[in-house]
């Protein structure tokens, strides 16, 4: 009687494709594309706003093209840059964003609101 290698051979492929399948790794909840290099140039301040605000605003076509995610914080940095360049309309559509999205900044976006407006009466 001859063995049977079929057997063998099917636990070793099966074993090897669980292996690959668990080196995948996680799929990321949100697809950050440049914006942390975005932030960090922006607390160095090297870098135009205006560059960043446009790097940021290609980056979210990006990630928008691709149906993922955009982390927390985006759209409350965006709405920053846009309120140290003037542009208030752009700086109320971000933070309002970001308060749909994320809820839970909504206390701190209002608060950002209050105090863009007040600066501008002043």
């Amino acid at each position: 009687m001859k063995p049977n290698l079929s057997r063998p051979l099917l636990a070793l492929t099966l074993a090897a494709t669980t292996l690959l399948a668990g080196c995948a790794g996680p799929k990321t909840l949100y697809q950050w594309e440049g914006y942390e290099p975005q932030v960090y140039e922006y607390f160095k301040g090297e870098e135009p706003k205006e560059a960043q605000a446009e790097a940021l605003e290609r980056d979210l076509q990006k990630i928008r093209s691709t149906g993922k995610a955009v982390p927390p914080g985006y759209h409350a940095h965006l709405g920053l840059l846009y309120l140290s360049m003037g542009k208030d309309d752009q700086m109320v559509q971000q933070f309002n964003t970001e308060k749909s999205l994320f809820p839970e900044s909504g206390t701190y976006m209002d608060f950002l609101l209050k105090n863009a407006k007040a600066g501008v009466s002043q």
